[in-house]
């Protein structure tokens, strides 16, 4: 059985990525050598989607084989949190019945969702 998941997220100034989560979200990291930091995310979990979708009469279609979000518990709470630390969110919150979602910007690498789930999370199992 895997014991975790391992994410990757490119980004075009690593560095700056790289310092935005060490100092910004302050998450706690290893240094694997070189300043190749790998940060500790918490619980995580796994979710397949269809890559092609239709719902409403619109087709979606995924551009990209893997996403990677970051949850909260409380969005407006962990938004506040965060703006207090200089992030820019480059949406409001919106409502997708799943859960609430925005998204925030991180240097060098674009965006990233934030959401507050709605639906069952496999973390607390």
């Amino acid at each position: 059985m895997p014991t975790a998941l391992h994410a990757l997220l490119y980004a075009d100034d690593a560095t700056a990525a790289r310092a935005f989560f060490r100092d910004v979200l302050q998450l706690e990291h290893v240094d694997a050598g070189g300043d190749w930091l790998i940060f500790r995310t918490g619980p995580s979990e796994l979710g397949v989607h269809p890559a092609r979708q239709e719902h409403g009469g619109q087709t979606w279609t995924a551009d990209h084989p893997v996403d990677v979000s970051l949850m909260c518990d409380d969005i407006e709470a962990e938004m506040a949190r965060l703006r207090e630390r200089g992030v820019e969110f480059t949406r409001e919150v919106r409502d997708e019945g799943w859960g609430l979602t925005t998204m925030l910007k991180v240097p060098g690498a674009g965006e990233l969702m934030l959401y507050q789930p709605r639906h069952p999370v496999a973390y607390d199992m």
